[in-house]
């Protein structure tokens, strides 16, 4: 080989195994233009393990080649590990691409869907672009990925796009190395690709691939409500600015208050509606496309059904062209909530859409590309400056995490009851699922083992170590008891949130941990929720906790706080606390508080409780906030909403609170602050000093931990630690106290990341042999 100067020198030869998301995110071509910069002849292709090269030239040539694949990945591509081996040179003359083969050994990931990309939006809107107005336009920067795959490894024939032969447009480009849509898999446009359609309930068409926009429009702001088929499956969507449908579709779907997401045509438009911070922005504007929570204008005129009793609003940009050219029109905010009855899980398919949602929606924009893996929307927030989850779905899985290992084995985190993501650990990896959703119901049992078993699939593993909660009438447990493992390991859900915030950040404990949440069920058969706890991987201690109350019809008291409310009067209050829950309630419901009051003297169907989420009810109920819950967290919610904008500068002004032992007595709380509402103190500094005392309480509670064990990281996990001003209130007090503080950033602090811990706690267990 001759360099440019006229030097002879050795030719030489590396094999790189390219491991991570390096399929569907235009790897291959970029390795290609990578070789052609550097003069470089070799191969590249596609395999179950990873991405293959095999690069050969000169030595430096070929060292300039790894240093800049290393250092400069697409945008898209997540590398974890790149294996090279020096292998006899072949004479290369050119470089080439290889088509895709499996092999035994699975390691590569399929990719996350990416919203569309700069360059086919333009060409959606242009005349001149023979991708105009298609709304299936995407390259290999952008479109559907998890969605739509089958297999692996990530080629056309392993996805729902295989049964739509590409015209010789769409070859050309998919075989141009030089093309944007070079190797692009779901590469389609109106001569080959899927089409759109509008039809009504009884599934006549209305509108085909040249008049739907227009139909559609029409329809939209005559107040119907259309269910549109998105990527990962269906959303319910009608006017965003129009009260009555916005009230008639809450009406429809039985959802009396949990706030509906908006899809906005962009960035101005959420300008006009809400507060955007730069971070915010770039969240909004991501390549995972989420929902971003914001915190709506103080003028901002949008109906007040959107989000109930909360000022803020999930608020997300459109992600595909179908979205992009909805919103073209004279739409400029959309909600766009889950298409699916409540609870249940995310319509898919056109038919069963006809079927479940056909008493909601009044139409339906479909199309006939299949969706493989039904994905809801991400919800996000930013906290700290930094991006956090209410849920982690479209747009981020399958990406894995890196995680601290300590055994082979293949463990398997089923996760909880709510907001339900399952875990699969691999090497160095975890594997977080989907949003599942909830247990409760059968179709959610069916959507997580349909799941768990594509996951499988697509990872090619078997699990040999299978973890859950302790929680003796928890479906999800009750699965994974029944599933073929070397090792069943049951793992208690405030052990688990602890254990999964460690491991997100790369570390394994010990650790202090303050978990609050609403309930999980305790070794001691009670519901823990309020806990200050230390631990690792292999086991826990408890401290301290909030003191245990009933909770007086169980599950009944959730749904009605007002029922914990008297509960906490009673248990705090004595003979005071009964008088006042029959001046609370002795008027509007007698019979059901006579009840009430009986099951506490008894104690029967009234667990032992000590949870945040009840602490947040009772205050959020005796500040008149209401009584009932319709949503998980409601109350909790919207007394945090409460706390003034401002408050994060002024000084902590507690409410009075005792330790007892290991328990903490809430009991001159709940004194004082019920002596603040009579006398008429505003609610809103009511809810300020009801946070200030948690986090005082807090602060004192992890020094008291770290004096008596010499640890200094204290873990923030459990939903409750969404409420902004608590978590940065208690995040600075720490700080200042001299405590190492670690969150969730990649995973939600709520049990929509409890999989993950439960999967580590699991693992070290069997690699201590402690199973």
């Amino acid at each position: 080989m001759v360099t440019p100067s006229g030097a002879a020198q050795e030719a030489t030869c590396l094999r790189l195994l390219v491991k991570g998301t390096v399929q569907g995110v235009g790897f291959r071509p970029f390795v290609y233009h990578l070789a052609q910069k550097h003069g470089l002849g070799g191969q590249v292709l596609n395999t179950t393990r990873g991405v293959i090269i095999e690069i050969e030239g000169t030595p430096a040539a070929v060292a300039a080649f790894v240093r800049e694949l290393r250092a400069h990945p697409p945008r898209l591509a997540r590398i974890e590990s790149v294996e090279e081996e020096t292998v006899p040179c072949r004479g290369y003359r050119a470089f080439t691409i290889v088509k895709s083969r499996g092999e035994a050994a699975r390691e590569a990931m399929v990719p996350a869907d990416v919203a569309t990309c700069e360059d086919c939006r333009r060409e959606v809107f242009d005349p001149e672009d023979r991708h105009h107005l298609y709304p299936f336009t995407n390259c290999t920067n952008c479109g559907p990925r998890f969605t739509i795959v089958r297999d692996i490894p990530y080629d056309r024939v392993q996805t729902s796009m295989a049964g739509f032969p590409m015209c010789p447009a769409c070859a050309r480009e998919y075989h141009d190395p030089a093309d944007r849509r070079f190797h692009a898999q779901p590469v389609a446009c109106p001569a080959c690709g899927p089409q759109v359609e509008l039809v009504d309930r009884a599934g006549r068409r209305l509108a085909g691939p040249d008049d739907w926009r227009e139909a559609v429009w029409e329809r939209l702001q005559g107040g119907a409500i259309v269910a549109i088929k998105g990527l990962g499956g269906f959303h319910l969507a009608c006017d965003a600015k129009c009260a009555a449908a916005v009230e008639e579709l809450r009406r429809r779907k039985g959802r009396d208050a949990k706030p509906f997401a908006v899809m906005a045509r962009d960035v101005e438009t959420v300008r006009r509606y809400c507060h955007l911070e730069a971070a915010e922005e770039e969240l909004l504007t991501s390549p995972a496309a989420p929902i971003v929570i914001l915190e709506r204008l103080s003028d901002c005129p949008l109906p007040a059904a959107l989000a109930p009793n909360l000022r803020t609003l999930g608020v997300m940009l459109p992600y595909t062209p179908l979205h992009f050219l909805l919103l073209s029109g004279p739409l400029d905010l959309l909600v766009m909530t889950s298409g699916n009855k409540s609870e249940l899980p995310l319509v898919k398919e056109n038919e069963r859409a006809l079927a479940e949602l056909g008493d909601i929606a009044d139409y339906f924009l479909w199309h006939n590309r299949p969706i493989v893996n039904r994905c809801d929307d991400s919800v996000t927030f930013v906290l700290a400056a930094q991006p956090r989850f209410v849920r982690r779905s479209r747009g981020y899985v399958p990406q894995g995490i890196n995680v601290p290992r300590f055994s082979r084995a293949v463990v398997l985190g089923i996760g909880g009851e709510m907001k339900n993501a399952f875990c699969l650990l691999k090497q160095q990896q975890a594997f977080m699922s989907q949003h599942i959703g909830e247990m409760e119901h059968l179709e959610g049992e069916e959507f997580l083992q349909e799941s768990l078993s594509q996951w499988q699939k697509f990872l090619a593993v078997t699990p040999e170590v299978v973890a859950y909660d302790l929680h003796p009438d928890y479906a999800a447990s009750r699965l994974a008891r029944s599933l073929p493992a070397a090792a069943h390991v049951g793992v208690q859900h405030h052990h688990a949130h602890l254990a999964s915030c460690l491991g997100e950040n790369g570390e394994s404990g010990p650790a202090i941990g303050l978990i609050l949440d609403g309930t999980g069920y305790g070794p001691d058969g009670h519901l823990w929720g309020f806990e200050i706890l230390s631990g690792d991987f292999i086991s826990f201690r408890r401290h301290y906790h909030l003191r245990y109350l009933p909770l007086p019809g169980g599950e009944q008291a959730v749904r009605q706080p007002w029922r914990t409310a008297v509960s906490y009067l009673c248990g705090y209050l004595g003979e005071e606390g009964v008088a006042l829950a029959y001046e609370l309630w002795g008027k509007t419901r007698q019979a059901e508080l006579e009840v009430v009051l009986g099951l506490l003297r008894t104690r029967f169907n009234s667990p032992l409780a000590c949870g945040c989420g009840r602490l947040f009810d009772a205050v959020a109920v005796l500040l008149g906030l209401g009584e009932l819950g319709t949503y998980e967290g409601q109350l909790a919610v919207e007394l945090g909403e409460l706390v003034p904008r401002g408050a994060l500068g002024l000084p902590l002004e507690p409410y009075p609170y005792a330790f007892a032992g290991e328990e903490i007595d809430a009991g001159p709380l709940v004194a004082s602050l019920w002596q603040d509402c009579r006398q008429g103190t505003a609610k809103e500094t009511v809810a300020k000093r009801f946070h200030d005392t948690l986090v005082v309480l807090l602060v004192e509670a992890a020094q008291r931990v770290a004096g008596e064990t010499g640890l200094s990281r204290v873990v923030l996990s459990g939903g409750t630690w969404q409420n902004r001003y608590l978590f940065l209130r208690v995040e600075e007090e720490l700080r200042r106290a001299g405590l190492i503080v670690l969150s969730h950033r990649q995973v939600p602090a709520n049990d929509g990341g409890l999989a993950l811990g439960q999967a580590l706690v699991a693992d070290r267990r069997w690699e201590q042999g402690c199973a």
